[in-house]
């Protein structure tokens, strides 16, 4: 996880603990495994069960964004690109076989492929777009899997917090168990709101942010192949996919 985002995990942690501190509380006060059984395991559960496989399993790809974040380099892209564009005016299309075939890009080999084939712009266009738009399509949808998370955690927490004052109700004649059903009760309140808000809702945030970034980069693709097919000049090329740049 990228410093900023530890930082604002740390604010909110230091927030919470710290109000509760001052409160007079202490950490074992918020300790409660069956309050974290009931919260964690039950809101896992309701986003598994409303997620289809293939978002589901996009969703843990993404997974590896929350640790380290990926945001596409807009600079070295447009570089890239004038280089195409040089290339093509030296050698023709047929000079780009070479920088394909390496291209590790899938979006960007893709580009150059119908480039070198031939096609014109309105098909490389609507070819590449459908490309765009159905994998930022999944990408939204894998990164709401998260989201969804977000918004079953507080309901999950009252739900463990009904459980615990059921308990509560069949002890009223045994003090020494009301005081663990009590706490399970506002425990696991606490853990559904806070779970949903320091964590799972700006996961998903955040996810949706490199998501757009990824279809911002796909779009300045397009925009350079389409101006490399109309026989643009490089600079030309340059100068417009400048405004890309962050």
């Amino acid at each position: 996880m990228d410093l900023l985002s530890l930082l604002g995990l740390a604010i909110g942690l230091v927030a919470l603990l710290g109000g509760n501190f001052l409160e007079g509380g202490s950490i074992d006060s918020l300790l409660n495994g069956p309050a974290a059984i009931i919260v964690f395991g039950g809101t896992l559960g309701a986003a598994v069960l409303q997620t289809p496989k293939q978002n589901l399993r996009r969703a843990l790809q993404l997974s590896k964004r929350i640790i380290v974040p990926e945001y596409p380099e807009f600079d070295k892209a447009v570089k890239k690109v004038v280089a195409w564009a040089v290339a093509a005016r030296k050698e023709g299309l047929l000079g780009l076989e070479p920088i394909a075939e390496k291209e590790k890009n899938r979006y960007c080999k893709k580009a150059l492929i119908l480039l070198i084939d031939g096609n014109d712009s309105d098909a490389i266009r609507h070819s590449l777009e459908i490309d765009l738009l159905a994998q930022e399509q999944r990408d939204n949808n894998a990164a709401g899997f998260y989201e969804s998370m977000g918004g079953y955690a507080p309901t999950i927490g009252i739900i463990g917090a009904v459980i615990g004052l059921i308990h509560v109700m069949k002890n009223l004649d045994d003090p020494a168990l009301l005081g663990p059903g009590i706490a399970v009760a506002f425990v696991a309140t606490i853990y559904g709101v806070a779970f949903a808000n320091l964590l799972l809702l700006p996961i998903a945030n955040k996810l949706r942010q490199s998501v757009s970034a990824d279809a911002l980069y796909h779009e300045m693709i397009l925009e350079g192949i389409l101006a490399i097919a109309e026989g643009e000049n490089p600079r030309t090329i340059e100068s417009k996919l400048k405004g890309y740049l962050p």
